[in-house]
């Protein structure tokens, strides 16, 4: 069986020239361009220039800046875009068009229609089981 292609990973191409994108902000270590999937009009993704698939993947000394941006950005797409509110998203893998960490802002308006994260929602079927989660959870964190 031959080898499986993997197919160039399309925010690595736009940094390094050879994408084409409507870029927003071209710093050293992050790039902000135009979503050309929009959900909505003013829909950014940032972008660490560093090729990492994941959030816990992104090296600890370029979360700040990287934060630091996404607030900006927030800011800058709600301003610009005349938006009363927006959505911060990250996808892990599923749900991960590409494969590259990027983070989404999405100018928010009230009544858009957008409702496709939100549900269904599972509640626990009692305090001793949402207990039970925070307790795994807790010490996931303090092993980590």
């Amino acid at each position: 069986m031959p080898p499986r292609k993997t197919k160039p990973c399309a925010f690595c191409a736009v940094i390094a020239g050879d994408g084409r994108a409507d870029v927003v902000h071209d710093g050293p270590s992050t790039m902000a361009l135009l979503d050309t999937s929009p959900v909505f009009h003013g829909h950014v993704l940032l972008v660490p220039r560093t090729h990492v698939t994941t959030l816990a993947d992104l090296p600890p000394d370029e979360l700040p800046g990287f934060f630091t941006l996404a607030q900006r950005l927030e800011r800058a797409v709600e301003t610009a875009m005349e938006a009363p509110g927006s959505l911060i998203m990250i996808n892990n893998v599923i749900s991960q068009s590409v494969p590259h960490l990027h983070l989404h802002v999405i100018p928010r308006r009230p009544k858009d229609g957008l409702r496709f994260f939100l549900g269904p929602r599972h509640p626990y079927g009692d305090p001793d089981e949402s207990a039970a989660v925070a307790g795994r959870i807790a010490a996931a964190l303090d092993a980590t």
